[in-house]
């Protein structure tokens, strides 16, 4: 019981942030965007976006594949499901 709470923590952890938040709701509308793209549409720092999407991805909330030199981002359906809970929250 005490790992499926630990393997819940992991995951709220991930999506515990205004911009993380906010990268998975660019991803919905945006799929496939590599780091460089998501910090250019949020104004932030490549190394700051670099870091919220590594942290979204071991929550299991974005899913990476690799295109040539770049690597695209996408929600995964667990993503879909936490946007859908933080909709209700708002």
């Amino acid at each position: 019981m005490a790992a499926e709470y630990r393997r819940l923590e992991r995951i709220v952890k991930g999506f515990a942030n205004h911009r993380r938040i906010e990268i998975m709701h660019l991803l919905k509308r945006e799929p496939e965007l590599s780091v460089e793209d998501i910090s250019e549409r949020l104004n932030i720092g490549y190394e700051n976006a670099s870091d919220h999407v590594r942290k979204l991805a071991i929550a299991g909330l974005v899913m990476k594949r690799n295109d040539g030199r770049a690597v695209r981002h996408k929600l995964t359906e667990r993503a879909n499901y936490v946007l859908m809970f933080c909709k209700r929250l708002q």
